[in-house]
């Protein structure tokens, strides 16, 4: 759940495979507003986040961010991952628990589930070991992790093997999210074991979240291209950014009653429920692929309200269990300095600031009580990107907001 963030053109770091893009923001290639509407086949287009750029000139040179609540609203702050050379995108159980997370582990170049015990510290592998995984959540009621993966691929090995020889070679390259059609989402055990495919269809499928009951399942998908004959336009589109073509899909959680929720043209990912089941919080890239803004809509896609817009990359929203606030990451302060920032779910106030350290604060996930805050984040020694763990104020957040 673009978990994950590849912006080669704006410099900025590994994201722990949050899902913005691979070039993305490297040139919009968007021949670009002349297709929108392309692939709205079945629906008019549902609108497109709106900034420009001189929102952001106008946001950067502001003083409201010079403030400094990192320590007051995070406390206690730690490392929660420690294992292997990058961690990312981690969420936890519905009764606070567990922890799934993807991790980078020595032998192999790729992302693999893994599955934190947080009283006993204890972690399991939950993904095959083989191919790209991403964007795992933990089903509210029953013991099942689900996480896409691309380890059916027939070539997967493959590609593990030319990625490890290109990375032994010594080759610098600009990290990027790959959108591989490969990818399905499964539902496996704790354990890895009982292994099933929610989703058949060609194309990249991931992001998934569980609704609170977890009878359905939110995710992103491009398989609207792969789908139907493309104009020469379009195919251009898909060649140069397979994101462009991403919306919103909801599904039952056996991967039945498949419902699109999104028309847009440009990419709308990383979905997830309020607490009640209720809204649907996301982020949604411009079709230039220059930026991101974050939206909320209805559970069944109705009303759809755009929370931000100041011509950056806002991504990575996550609703408080409250449902009072929700927290994102943004690099309206600078192309390599993501920080977190938290906004009433109506937009009707400024954001607030929340982190104050310098490189990439990402993928903000509440604890279901509402007491903790994990993310992912570069302020490790070596500079590597590690899911870290604070205390969280939620009444210092009500404050700051002007919601008390």
């Amino acid at each position: 759940m673009v978990t994950g963030s590849e912006m080669t053109s704006i410099n900025e770091p590994d994201k722990s495979g949050a899902h913005i893009p691979a070039g993305k923001l490297i040139a919009g290639v968007c021949v670009g507003l002349a297709a929108m509407g392309a692939q709205a086949q079945q629906s008019e287009t549902d609108g497109y986040a709106g900034a420009t750029s001189a929102n952001y000139q106008e946001a950067a040179a502001s003083t409201q961010w010079d403030t400094r609540y990192e320590n007051q609203l995070l406390t206690n702050i730690l490392q929660l991952i420690t294992d292997g050379a990058r961690s990312g995108e981690g969420y936890f159980s519905a009764d606070g628990t567990q922890f799934v997370y993807q991790a980078e582990m020595p032998g192999n170049p790729f992302y693999q589930i893994y599955l934190l015990d947080l009283e006993s510290g204890k972690s399991n592998r939950v993904s095959t070991g083989v191919g790209l995984t991403t964007c795992a959540w933990i089903h509210p009621t029953l013991d099942r992790i689900m996480y896409a993966s691309t380890h059916e691929d027939p070539n997967a090995l493959a590609k593990q093997a030319e990625e490890l020889a290109i990375r032994a070679s010594g080759e610098a390259r600009p990290y990027g999210w790959d959108y591989d059609p490969s990818y399905e989402i499964y539902a496996a055990d704790s354990d890895g074991s009982n292994l099933v495919n929610l989703t058949h269809a060609a194309g990249y499928d991931a992001e998934g979240s569980y609704s609170p009951d977890g009878r359905t399942i939110l995710f992103a998908s491009n398989r609207e291209a792969y789908a139907r004959p493309l104009s020469k336009v379009e195919q251009g589109l898909l060649d140069d950014d397979a994101s462009y073509f991403m919306d919103l899909y909801v599904m039952d959680a056996d991967g039945s009653n498949v419902k699109q929720l999104t028309f847009s043209p440009g990419y709308d990912g990383g979905p997830f429920y309020n607490a009640e089941g209720t809204k649907i919080l996301w982020r949604r890239f411009n079709p230039d692929g220059n930026s991101a803004e974050i939206w909320t809509m209805d559970a069944d896609g109705s009303n759809q309200r755009q929370l931000t817009a100041n011509g950056m990359v806002n991504w990575g929203p996550y609703y408080h269990p409250s449902g009072a606030y929700i927290i994102y990451s943004s690099n309206v302060l600078g192309h390599a300095n993501f920080e977190l920032f938290m906004i009433d779910p109506e937009g009707s106030s400024d954001p607030i600031r929340v982190t104050n350290t310098d490189g990439t604060d990402i993928l903000p996930v509440f604890s279901p009580d509402g007491e903790r805050l994990a993310w992912s984040t570069t302020r490790t020694p070596g500079g590597a990107s590690q899911i870290h763990r604070a205390d969280w104020d939620h009444e210092l957040a009500l404050e700051l907001l002007g919601l008390q």
